[in-house]
């Protein structure tokens, strides 16, 4: 299908929105109720941790820009409406799913209804997404995302070469073992891409990436750049967050529509949580061992990597799944280059954008580059997530129905 064909599939929206009142003075401009919004949800979806995992916090995303985007759809396109309908859906979405936020969403949601006058279109945009979000929220109820669902527990295999075992310093026990089995968005089968196993410890690719990561993916390496820390330590952070930081910078361009603006979102989120589902089938399907459990078996006791290894098994790669599946996304429904906008990371590092394969790219080097990943690991993971959104944004006006 041409990508253009697929995009007017995908993001179908009203056309150019109307004023329901006079144009305010400029110094009276109103706030862009879209960019406040995606700013309340970063602020009130909580860190990704293994009590909130990040498929967890992907799903709240998904759910309240789901139900945002149906109220938008076919409704009243004046601005009254459409900023009503918005906050409203969103704010009773993430209500729900965050309800230890309530006290800020309310705040949040008097204030944008405050600045919108008092009319009809005001009454039913909040109809409307009070309605969707609840129609949104009964849909995905016992979806096994969960974190009980997510995290059930799991007992390690028998320790045999290439097997995942516990890893050090904490020697936790493995997240994300129920991942696979979570209701998708879109994708219909979490293994319908699942790659084939990973290379064989006695591979020549085996033993080069080993190699690569045992010299600059060690804590202390001096044959790794220091751009390429700065990569390695940047991606370290979830992906949901670095690529909060991207998708708020697509949602900053002039001339888009709140519609248009709120099924990007909606999408990308949808889309994304899929991928964690497709990569956490996979790597429990194979359940490889990870480079620092490689590297101690083969001799060097005191190894260690530059990003403490997460405890769950290694292939495919997790960042890199979710940046494939990112890059098809912003790709087909923002362009594939994007004015040059920053993403933060952990100890204030940083990194400039002007393309969405970049940010695929820095993810794909820099978890071998932070020693807890084979690069092979991260290619294959970009490529399953490139396959995911394919599959998904073919069918992603489903979402809106």
């Amino acid at each position: 299908m041409p990508r253009g064909a697929l995009l007017a599939g995908v993001m179908a929206v009203t056309s150019a929105l109307t004023m329901a009142t006079p144009t305010p003075p400029a110094h009276a401009a109103r706030t862009d109720a879209v960019l406040e919004w995606f700013d309340v949800y970063t602020s009130a979806v909580p860190p990704s941790t293994r009590q909130n995992p990040q498929v967890t916090n992907g799903r709240a995303w998904a759910i309240g820009w789901i139900a945002a985007s149906r109220a938008l759809r076919g409704g009243d396109p004046s601005r009254n409406f459409q900023e009503a309908a918005l906050a409203q859906a969103l704010h009773d979405a993430l209500i729900e799913l965050v309800p230890g936020r309530a006290e800020a969403l309310d705040r949040a949601l008097a204030g944008t209804l405050a600045r919108i006058p008092a009319g009809n279109a005001k009454d039913e945009g909040v109809r409307a997404g009070r309605d969707q979000a609840r129609r949104t929220l009964r849909e995905r109820t016992g979806d096994g995302l969960d974190p009980a669902s997510v995290n059930p527990a799991y007992p390690p295999p028998p320790a045999a070469p290439g097997i995942w075992r516990p890893t050090p310093p904490s020697e936790e026990s493995a997240v994300g073992a129920g991942q696979a089995r979570a209701k998708l968005f879109l994708l219909g089968q979490a293994g319908r891409f699942r790659p084939g196993p990973a290379p064989a410890l006695d591979s020549e690719r085996y033993r080069k990436h080993l190699d690569e990561v045992r010299v600059y993916g060690v804590k202390d390496a001096s044959a790794r750049t220091p751009e390429q820390t700065t990569i390695a330590k940047l991606w370290s952070q979830a992906s949901l967050s670095g690529y909060t930081q991207a998708l708020r910078a697509v949602l900053s361009r002039p001339g888009q529509s709140p519609a248009k603006r709120a099924e990007l979102v909606a999408v990308f989120h949808a889309v994304t949580v899929d991928a964690q589902i497709a990569v956490f089938d996979a790597k429990y399907a194979y359940t490889r061992w990870r480079p620092i459990t490689a590297i101690r078996a083969g001799g060097d006791a005191t190894w260690e990597p530059l990003i403490a290894t997460p405890p769950h098994p290694e292939y495919p790669g997790g960042h890199s799944t979710y940046a494939g599946a990112a890059e098809q996304v912003l790709n087909e429904l923002a362009g594939p280059k994007t004015a040059p906008f920053a993403i933060t990371g952990p100890e204030g590092t940083q990194r400039t954008y002007t393309e969405w394969r970049q940010l695929t790219a820095d993810n794909v080097n820099g978890r071998a580059w932070s020693g807890i990943h084979f690069r092979f690991s991260d290619e294959t993971g970009a490529q399953l997530g490139a396959r995911v959104a394919l599959w998904d944004l073919v069918r992603a006006g489903s979402l809106f129905r």
